[in-house]
């Protein structure tokens, strides 16, 4: 049997409605349906570079804030950024906003971190 992929979740969560999406989130990518998937859930404040460089693909969730990613995901992509720029080329990824205006803000600033 091949091993199981690691899917890591980073999300931050701080109220109970972004808590429930998480938990959504999270729930989908662990359905009995998805074979060899072990799925890892961590707050950013918790997350860093050694769990980056452990996993096969990542989830990112985040509040919007003034039109920005929360501070929370902010201070993990700065600690995580560097450590992993060479080695996470290709790293499959997707994020969630959980949107007060539309999103776009937070969204540019997602993308322009992830494929810089």
């Amino acid at each position: 049997m091949d091993r199981k992929k690691k899917l890591l979740i980073v999300s931050h969560a701080p109220s109970p409605n972004t808590l429930t999406l998480r938990d959504a989130v999270a729930q989908g990518a662990g359905h009995e349906d998805i074979e060899n998937v072990e799925v890892t859930v961590l707050a950013p404040l918790d997350a860093g570079p050694d769990d980056v460089l452990a996993c096969d693909a990542i989830i990112l969730g985040t509040t919007e804030n003034l039109g920005y990613m929360s501070g929370a995901l902010k201070d993990f992509f700065d600690r995580s950024y560097y450590p992993c720029l060479e080695k996470t080329q290709a790293l499959p990824f997707a994020y969630y906003i959980r949107a007060g205006h539309d999103g776009t803000g937070t969204r540019r600033a997602i993308e322009s971190i992830t494929t810089g």
